[in-house]
């Protein structure tokens, strides 16, 4: 008979028609006047500009997974899907455009300039939303939202003129993350940090009214032209006498105070300090405590102001080059060691930040964090792996008011207006027309906009239609959970707890669990430059989607890196195949099966149908454990063992006697049994697995309980018969029919080859379990001739193996050949001892092991212990083989 399913699974026609078949079915929208239980998501917005790497795909497919598992489970899900506007990202790419076109945005203007990105995110933003789809991600897309649209732009407005009315917000000059490049402030997480190879240089600063120099040591010597003041640390005997006098600042014939100060480490370089307040974040702070002058010696570019004398108009990098070699010139440049320096740069075009006085915009975050911190002391919020706790506690404990200014254009534009009559300023909901100081008419909008984080801070409230109080909130709010990286805990996370707090009352998310990164094989980062990036698009369309969701969550264990390589994807589709296989045996075996009135309970079940329910049962149960857990990888692992170790080597195995055989009765409780534990596995393997699992289940025969897989119940298990006793004699019967192959396999005998077998069971009770399992043992361990009993006569010459309190032996007498295998043994045996030589010459020559990479030596070292086992387990063969003779 023709199977439903074809012999191989292709798995992008399947993809493609499925994923459509559901969005068309409004299968993944969210009913929000439903009585269902809710179970909300919101996704990690990805950056408009955006495409799907590796750490989008771990991220999705858990999220996926557990919006799926709960939509089985009988929740109302609300995966609430978007992009972020991504400020300084998607300024970047269209600006680069206009380069291209010989244009800039200030040739465009602010306005010109804010329709072309606009327009940019409608031809070409956002295609990492199709990307996701590829991945099988089941948002509910009729409410996907944008950061910069109309209703979340209210949300922000709303946000920040209240927060300005609390006096939660306000204007300061201060040091900020600068990037000469981009011309903005950056948050910490903008600033990338890279070790490079510099340079320390020692710098010798006269003593005024003395003979003697103080020794100060930087990484930036073109920043002391701003230098305000050396400091020693207060208990530092070597410099007391000199603490209130005056360094004489070199190049600038500027006279500067030595004051003392405890930040200064005494043990480190000289003990002195140079303090350049406007150029560092330490310095700022010690300028602040002992009233210092901040001077700011670079415009916005990076290029020396008027501050910097007569080195006015060099960039900063040329400035350092002509400071060195005229300190240098006047014999003030005492030493140049070589030094590893970790420099700031920004994330998007590369260049080295500056620290640097601004005037911006701050949240004092103080009074939103303290919440924060309660909530999760409290319980109300859980962060999962635990361990992450500590990091939250510690950053919000410590925290510093936030920057939400940026001056670029592409971004919220902050909502004050400042007054050319009074300089005051006003903030408003709505774009004002006079002052509201003085009422005056001639008014001026900041130039700025909010810092990106300040928007989606807001996102599990605002996407759900707040600051109106809309019904979905009223079901979804708060979210049940969010999955996240942990490298966004705090400009994300802790921001969206403050936020939510604050606005809503109550925490944005129940649990929050932290997933690590997905690296290589070997655990390093993944980056272009090392050649190591692993494509989800390209592992798609080589492997299918549902192997590499399976993979990603067979190594997403809690606390540990995901380790990815493509021969892992490889193997999990070998796993998909698996069950497609099995699956066509199934269908071609329930051709003429009705399986409407099923009720296992009336039926006559064997041993192995009683033991494969009740596994089904306890593989029901842990999987869903495992995901309430967050356990990814212990469900991926219960559900691949299950499907490839028991059902399909064997159970199928064992029914096969049953389907084949002429017991019409027999037959139908079998292809009840194989009917029902396929239906109920795909169901279980679907949140990880949901494209081969839903081409399956349709083609199951008779009528489906719904429209599609991802409708029906997770598991209706707990309906099924189960049986612990007869469960644990089948695994026994099952552990004396890997004994005998084990013993065939050691012996060499063919696998064809029928033989004869004894059991010598050391109570009674295991020979009436062996009595019962008699069929399956010789079916499947291929034995005519089976003795079994308490203390049996054993044969003379036989191999023996123990399964539990039974004695397998298997006679050998005409079975095999014993010198023809001893010689067998021994002529593999020298071949692999050759290896075993060779490959310990190779990793004992030292030359070869100083200069060979790690890859090479990881390689040989596993070729080595790869050939030593071998080797001893045919030694243990041939030990076997003498001790029979």
């Amino acid at each position: 008979m023709e199977p439903k399913l074809p012999k191989g699974y292709e798995p992008h026609d399947v993809e493609a028609k499925w994923y459509e078949f559901w969005t068309e079915n409004g299968l993944f929208h969210a009913d929000e006047n439903s009585p269902k239980n809710p179970f909300s998501i919101v996704i990690p917005p990805p950056n408009v500009t955006g495409v799907l790497h590796m750490g989008h795909a771990l991220n999705n497919t858990l999220q996926d997974i557990l919006a799926r598992w709960k939509r089985m489970d009988g929740h109302e899900v609300l995966w609430q899907p978007g992009t972020d506007h991504a400020g300084i990202a998607t300024q970047n790419v269209v600006e680069k455009q206009l380069a291209a076109e010989g244009s800039s945005r200030h040739d465009l203007g602010r306005e010109g300039f804010v329709d072309r990105v606009w327009q940019w995110r409608t031809e070409s933003g956002g295609q990492i939303i199709n990307q996701l789809k590829r991945l099988g991600a089941s948002c509910d897309w009729e409410r996907e939202r944008f950061t910069m649209d109309e209703g979340l732009s209210r949300a922000v407005r709303e946000v920040f003129v209240t927060l300005y009315e609390e006096g939660l917000i306000y204007r300061d000059n201060r040091l900020i993350n600068w990037c000469p490049r981009c011309h903005t402030a950056l948050s910490d997480l903008e600033v990338e940090h890279q070790d490079q190879k510099g340079n320390l240089w020692h710098l010798r600063y006269p003593v005024v009214g003395t003979d003697r120099h103080l020794v100060v040591a930087t990484t930036r010597p073109e920043t002391m032209l701003g230098d305000t003041a050396v400091a020693v640390h207060p208990e530092d005997e070597r410099y007391a006498d000199l603490i209130g006098k005056f360094i004489m600042l070199p190049l600038m014939d500027r006279q500067i105070p030595i004051i003392a100060d405890e930040y200064v480490d005494k043990e480190f370089g000289s003990g002195a300090v140079k303090i350049t307040p406007a150029h560092d974040f330490n310095d700022f702070e010690i300028g602040k405590r002992h009233d210092l002058e901040f001077i700011n010696i670079f415009d916005e570019s990076g290029v020396v102001n008027g501050n910097g004398g007569r080195y006015q108009g060099l960039e900063r990098f040329e400035a350092r080059t002509r400071v060195l070699a005229d300190l240098d010139a006047a014999g003030l440049l005492e030493q140049t060691e070589e030094h590893l320096n970790a420099v700031g740069e920004c994330y998007r075009c590369k260049t080295v930040i500056e620290p640097y006085m601004s005037l911006q915009w701050y949240v004092n975050v103080q009074p939103l964090a303290e919440k924060a911190i309660e909530a999760v002391q409290t319980g109300q919020t859980r962060i999962i792996p635990q361990q992450w706790e500590k990091t939250y506690f510690e950053w919000m404990f410590n925290i510093r008011d936030w920057c939400i200014s940026r001056q670029i254009w592409w971004g919220h534009r902050i909502p004050a207006w400042f007054c050319a009559a009074c300089n005051e300023v006003t903030v408003s909901r709505e774009d004002p027309t006079a002052c509201s100081h003085c009422g005056a008419t001639e008014l001026r909008q900041e130039t700025d906009v909010l810092d990106t984080w300040f928007s989606s801070a807001l996102w599990p409230f605002s996407t759900m239609g707040w600051p109106d109080k809309t019904v979905a909130l009223e079901k979804f709010y708060p979210t049940s959970c969010l999955v996240t990286g942990f490298d966004i805990l705090f400009f994300w996370v802790a921001r969206m707890m403050m936020m939510g707090l604050k606005f809503m009352g109550q925490v944005p998310f129940k649990d929050v669990y932290i997933h690590a990164l997905v690296r290589d094989a070997q655990g390093q980062k993944m980056s272009k430059s090392k050649g190591n990036v692993i494509d989800p698009l390209t592992v798609i369309d080589e492997y299918g989607t549902d192997a590499f969701r399976f993979t990603l969550a067979a190594f997403a264990a809690q606390g540990r890196d995901v380790k990815l390589s493509v021969d892992r994807i490889a193997g999990y589709r070998n796993f998909v195949n698996k069950l497609w296989n099995a699956s066509r045996f199934a269908l071609m075996n329930l051709e003429d099966f009705d399986p409407s009135g099923i009720d296992l309970d009336d039926c006559q079940l064997t041993l192995a149908e009683r033991w494969i329910l009740t596994r089904l049962i306890d593989v029901a149960a842990e999987t869903g454990k495992a995901l309430e857990e967050y356990k990814f990888n212990e469900a991926a692992s219960v559900l691949y063992a299950f499907t490839w170790h028991e059902f399909c080597d064997w159970y199928i195995e064992l029914s096969k006697d049953d389907l084949y055989g002429e017991d019409a009765a027999r037959k139908a409780t079998s292809q009840a049994v194989l009917y029902t534990v396929l239906e109920q596995l795909l169901r279980l393997l679907h949140p990880l697995m949901p494209f081969v699992t839903e081409e399956i289940w349709q083609a199951l025969p008779g009528e489906r309980p719904a429209v599609s897989i991802m409708s029906a119940a997770f598991s209706t298990v707990s309906e099924l018969p189960e049986d612990r006793q007869g469960a644990s004699h089948m695994e026994r019967i099952m552990d004396v029919i890997k004994g005998v192959r084990n013993i065939r396999g050691e012996m060499n005998v063919p696998p064809g080859k029928r033989i004869a077998a004894v059991l010598d069971c050391k109570t009674s009770k295991a020979a009436e379990v062996m009595a019962a399992g008699e069929g399956y043992i010789k079916s499947l361990a291929r034995i005519d001739d089976l003795a079994f009993g308490v203390a049996v006569e054993r044969p003379a010459q036989a191999a023996t193996q123990v399964a539990g309190d039974i004695e397998i032996l298997l006679p050998l007498a005409g079975l095999i050949d014993l010198d023809e295998e001893q010689k067998r043994l021994n002529k593999e045996i020298a071949k692999v001892e050759k290896d075993v030589l060779m490959f310990s010459k190779k990793l004992s020559n030292e030359s070869f092991l100083a200069k060979a990479p790690a890859a090479v030596l990881e390689k040989d070292r596993q070729k080595l212990a790869d050939a030593e086992e071998k080797l001893s387990i045919l030694k243990q063969g041939l030990e076997k083989l003498a001790a029979l003779q």
